[in-house]
């Protein structure tokens, strides 16, 4: 049965050249239409704000402010707009990362020209999307925790700490975070403290390589 409606998508992605094939793929469908697109997360919230798009596709690893918390943030600002996972990463931390930051779906960048059409039509009748291995994923995950008695653990550091940690692994002084996100510098300090302690790390250098270990930063 075709889609009643035309779908209005956000892209965000760090890189022109998968922006421009993932348009590509998109665009040859007749009720699929990039409306949008943007460089980084804190782009995309800004695309967001300015475009009201139906659907937002967004890659995880990008600079300033990462697809995760970029979906976070448009969960609770624009719960109208759905979200789609668009990564090179098959992995499940991201996966269970993306499900609780309020995406629809979760598509590998290596089968797109297969499963992003169907992602994107799913998500919008209301229905999640997930790759294979990811249902696999999903499945293990329960049923092991299950068998534990356990539920899945929460997120280590706040929203706030992670906007911190990724500024600070991204080389920003006290001063920049600070302005970037008019808090005080104090409050920044705190914030990078409690960071340390949280973490157990020592230094700026252990931050930035916690930061490349959960996919804040690219490598």
């Amino acid at each position: 049965m075709p889609e009643a409606t035309e779908t209005r998508i956000l892209l965000a992605d760090d890189h022109a050249l998968v922006r421009r094939g993932v348009r590509l793929i998109l665009e040859g469908e007749p009720d699929l239409t990039v409306v949008a697109e943007a460089g980084d997360g804190a782009e995309a919230i800004e695309a967001a704000r300015a475009h009201r798009p139906d659907l937002a596709i967004l890659d995880i690893a990008m600079p300033r402010m990462t697809g995760l918390q970029a979906a976070r943030e448009l969960a609770r600002s624009q719960p109208e707009t759905r979200i789609l996972i668009l990564t090179m990463y098959d992995n499940e931390q991201y996966f269970f990362e993306a499900l609780a930051a309020g995406a629809s779906g979760y598509v590998l960048k290596s089968v797109a020209d297969r499963d992003l059409v169907e992602a994107c039509r799913a998500t919008m009748r209301g229905e999640p999307f997930l790759y294979p291995g990811a249902v696999n994923a999903l499945i293990r995950n329960y049923l092991g925790r299950l068998q534990e008695g356990e539920s899945i653990p929460g997120r280590p550091i706040t929203s706030r700490e992670e906007e911190i940690l990724k500024l600070v692994a991204e080389g920003h002084s006290s001063q920049q975070i600070a302005d970037l996100l008019v808090i005080s510098v104090k409050t920044v300090e705190r914030h990078r403290a409690n960071l340390l302690q949280k973490l157990g790390l020592k230094d700026r250098l252990e931050l930035t390589r916690y930061a490349i270990r959960v996919g804040l930063i690219e490598p």
